[in-house]
């Protein structure tokens, strides 16, 4: 049956616009982002099959185009539309960041980072560049690849705070692995790092591992 010939109370949109975008499960977010199905299919039971094959809406907002392209029906229109509506959040949150103290909006900085950096396929370290007053500067991607304290070079990173005169900075990086604990190599890379900014005066508040759906904070757990 056709979403159109549902009763209009269960109709996602009409209960969107009713109750709020909080009130709607992924399916029925994701239905309207699809609008139509498919011949025996509405937008919903497409939209929970591809839920299901991506293991979530991580899975399906990390998903490369080639394996897009394999779903029935989701080709390169579909997909240009999903990135698009990723780099129109992801700079929603950065505009956020850069309005106001950072660490007066934890929530801010964390969701930024898992909508950046959750669901990649190799290690990204990012750098958020502060200014006095704790407001985002700039937001880099100094490195990339497989992170060791020997592959991520700290004077590079000062090079980069002279650059943006930044008097902080948060770090961050992802775990493929899904699991947001920090190594032992870590905990190495950001002792080196933050002995490196305080020569030039540069405070470092924090480094999140994001992994999965979680953002673990070095300061949280009292490790910087």
């Amino acid at each position: 049956m056709a979403i159109s010939d549902w009763p209009e109370s269960e109709r996602p949109r009409e209960k969107l616009l009713k109750n709020g975008a909080m009130n709607l499960s992924d399916a029925e977010l994701l239905a309207i982002f699809l609008r139509t199905g498919m011949a025996g299919k509405s937008a919903v039971d497409l939209a929970r099959e591809l839920l299901t094959r991506f293991e979530g809406l991580t899975g399906l907002f990390a998903a490369d185009q080639a394996v897009f392209y394999q779903v029935p029906g989701m080709g390169p229109a579909k997909y240009a539309q999903l990135q698009a509506v990723l780099e129109m959040a992801r700079r929603a949150l950065e505009e956020k960041l850069k309005s106001g103290d950072t660490l007066s909006s934890p929530k801010s900085v964390r969701d930024y980072l898992r909508l950046g950096l959750q669901g990649k396929k190799y290690e990204v370290f990012v750098g958020i560049f502060l200014d006095s007053r704790n407001r985002a500067i700039a937001i880099e991607e100094l490195f990339n690849g497989t992170l060791t304290q020997t592959s991520v070079y700290p004077r590079e990173v000062v090079k980069r705070a002279l650059h943006h005169n930044a008097a902080a900075i948060i770090f961050a990086h992802n775990h493929p692995s899904g699991v947001a604990e920090p190594s032992h190599a870590d905990e190495i890379l950001t002792q080196s790092l933050k002995r490196a900014l305080a020569l030039v005066d540069v405070k470092v508040l924090d480094h999140f591992i994001i992994g999965g759906e979680t953002a673990m904070s070095f300061a949280e757990r009292g490790l910087i």
